[in-house]
């Protein structure tokens, strides 16, 4: 989402358009959205949301009303209930601002700011199963950098998408933040088995996770063994990926479920990081948690 917002942001700029950044100032009770939440809208386009439904095109038609009459700021605090036909119960206050050079610089640090949190996914290979992957996370709020050892596999990914050519992509893996989640579907089984080796060994993985079925995990479990693979690690692996008993194997499916899957990961991990007293739950062979 914020490469979205930051790719409507600088074609405001471009354009000289009018526009008016939404952005949520405070959050009570239940609601769709956390004080993160951004949206920026024009005359003819929006990017970002603030929690979709009814709030989100009342805030639409404000900040549209602002251009036309040349407001240059407005503050709303706006219940839940029954009047706004949502039924979340809890109250939001939002802030609308009309971008001007000053307002725009604090977006776009803003925007970067929570691109710097996003969570990391490594995607090893551009085959079928990775290019619907591809496509799949473009929309996602994650980093995710498509990699891959052969230049032509970079061919018409979609537009916002990170790529990075590696001759040996053992070099990404060793480069990741702590955290990040990997998942590897290249054109080579030994590839998957080094690139799988590398990701369990480093020890600070949210996810890894290997194309394959029941067949390539066992061997790949004698092949990790025998290099001296602790069984403790080796039960961090996913493989096969996209969830167990999943038996549709189109790419786009198996993309589907494994970006479902790695999503689920991360929630597990937030939710526990924000509750006193509670610890990461690990994620087990089959990728549950």
């Amino acid at each position: 989402m914020s490469a979205a917002l930051a790719s409507h942001l600088a074609r405001v700029a471009r354009e000289a358009r009018a526009a008016v950044a939404v952005e949520v100032v405070d959050a009570k009770g239940s609601t769709p959205r956390a004080e993160d939440a951004i949206m920026l809208v024009d005359l003819s386009s929006v990017s970002g949301t603030i929690g979709g439904g009814h709030l989100e095109y009342h805030a639409i038609d404000i900040a549209r009303t602002m251009i036309e009459t040349g407001a240059r700021s407005r503050r709303e605090t706006i219940p839940l209930g029954p009047m706004m036909g949502q039924c979340c119960g809890g109250q939001v206050t939002l802030a609308f601002t009309a971008i001007d050079d000053a307002a725009a610089r604090r977006l776009g640090a803003r925007i970067a700011e929570q691109g710097g949190r996003a969570r990391d996914i490594l995607a090893f290979g551009l085959g079928h199963t990775g290019r619907a992957f591809a496509r799949v996370m473009a929309g996602m709020p994650f980093r995710t950098t498509m990699i891959d050892d052969r230049l032509e596999a970079f061919a018409d990914l979609p537009e916002n998408a990170r790529a990075r050519h590696c001759e040996d992509p053992e070099d990404a893996v060793a480069e990741a933040r702590p955290g990040s989640a990997f998942v590897i579907f290249t054109h080579s089984h030994a590839l998957d088995y080094r690139l799988a080796d590398r990701a369990l060994r480093r020890g600070d993985a949210a996810y890894v996770g290997m194309i394959g079925s029941a067949t390539k995990r066992a061997r790949f479990a004698s092949w990790f063994a025998a290099r001296g693979g602790a069984p403790a690690q080796l039960s961090r692996l996913v493989c096969p990926i996209g969830g167990d008993g999943a038996r549709d194997k189109r790419p786009e499916i198996i993309a589907l479920l494994t970006a479902a899957e790695i999503a689920r990961v991360f929630a597990a991990e937030a939710e526990a990081s924000h509750a006193p007293g509670r610890r990461a739950i690990p994620v087990d062979a089959r990728g549950d948690v």
